[in-house]
């Protein structure tokens, strides 16, 4: 707990995992939406299914893309940490 307190123990991580699911639940969900909009128009609706089906297949993909890079930021600064504490400890 005094890791926490202290900011020694990052809970960003996480945060950013459920964060990514709850996103691809809502993009794949905008996907979806925007096909059954174009599907019922009554003129025009191609150009929205299909950008609803390109929604659905690469939105999910490129929310991963961006969490993952956040989460590397995270990585980064735990690597940097175990330098640290290995460079101490061999003083």
């Amino acid at each position: 707990m005094d890791d926490y307190l202290s900011f020694r123990k990052m809970i960003t991580p996480i945060i950013i995992q459920v964060v990514f699911w709850i996103g691809a639940v809502l993009v794949a969900l905008y996907g979806l939406w925007m096909i059954f909009s174009g599907a019922t128009a009554s003129f025009g609706g191609g150009q929205l299914v299909l950008s609803g089906l390109v929604t659905l297949l690469l939105g999910p993909l490129f929310w991963r893309i961006f969490c993952e890079l956040l989460i590397v930021v995270f990585r980064i600064n735990d690597t940097l940490t175990e330098i640290k504490g290995a460079k101490g400890a061999k003083k």
